[in-house]
């Protein structure tokens, strides 16, 4: 049998993440394809102009804010857009957000916002859209994780930590999902031209404009096999990075970073050091 892929005329397409990025960008090229797309991001999120600008398209947009954290509203947009839309036959788990997290100032609330938002963010809506996808025999779900995945970069303790697990994720849900006859796939895109990338410091080799990103994945979708990543110039030479012994590849991150020359920046007193100091000299 032939694993399902998502077709428009079989249904709904969910993004999460739609307001901007690649999130609003693939919403755009799916709608072109003939989707009739369901856009979830916060309330104050709007994405109001990009209802306008699909509405002339094949296919259209229709917003249902939600926050990826909360469990339980994650079910009830899915159980939404299957109510008013119809069956969500692609998923696009996309929302995701990145915390820097450089060694010398860890916060563990960092952390968890970055699991909550990046990895828990797709599992609340991944088991609700799943469990529709499995009575109706077929389905296709995307997540969306980062060539961060394959190894460690500076500052990503966090965010590349969810990407690594998202892809763990994928791994060992394909062995059933396969059963069932649900695609599942994830996109691991190297630097896109996007808000989210707007807030890394280090350089970023390779960055691709968010359109061709988006349709990259929209590629992907169409005809990709499990895993989707680009672009090649940057994703396989991480690959093959990955490969080498571990002292050889940090010391590789390290000098294209440029953060072996990187000096500490802390103040080298502990925490409440300054205060208990004055305690004891009162």
């Amino acid at each position: 049998m032939t694993l399902y892929r998502a077709n428009p005329k079989h249904g709904v397409a969910w993004i999460t993440g739609g307001s901007s990025g690649i999130g609003r960008a693939l919403a755009k090229d799916l709608a072109s394809k003939g989707y009739a797309v369901a856009v979830s991001a916060l309330a104050d999120d709007p994405i109001d102009t990009l209802i306008v600008e699909t509405a002339q398209m094949p296919g259209h947009v229709k917003s249902f804010p939600c926050d990826v954290t909360d469990e339980t509203g994650m079910a009830r947009t899915a159980a939404a857009i299957e109510k008013d839309m119809g069956p969500i036959v692609l998923a696009v788990f996309n929302a995701g957000n990145y915390i820097a997290t450089p060694g010398e100032h860890l916060v563990v609330r960092d952390f968890r916002r970055s699991f909550d938002v990046n990895y828990f963010g797709i599992v609340n809506g991944l088991v609700p859209v799943v469990e529709h996808m499995r009575v109706r025999g077929r389905g296709h779900v995307v997540l969306v994780g980062s060539v961060t995945a394959y190894s460690g970069w500076p500052t990503t303790a966090a965010y590349g930590g969810t990407k690594a697990a998202i892809n763990i994720l994928a791994e060992s849900l394909k062995y059933d999902f396969d059963k069932m006859n649900i695609r599942v796939q994830v996109m691991n895109p190297g630097f896109v031209d996007t808000p989210l990338t707007e807030k890394n410091t280090m350089p970023m080799p390779g960055l691709m404009p968010v359109h061709r990103a988006s349709r990259r994945m929209v590629r992907g979708i169409e005809k990709g096999g499990f895993e989707v990543t680009f672009p090649y110039r940057i994703s396989w030479p991480l690959k093959l990075l990955g490969l080498l012994p571990r002292p050889i590849c940090r010391w590789v991150i390290g000098i294209t970073t440029g953060w072996r020359a990187r000096p500490l920046n802390f103040d080298r007193k502990l925490p409440g050091a300054a205060d208990q100091a004055s305690d004891q000299a009162s």
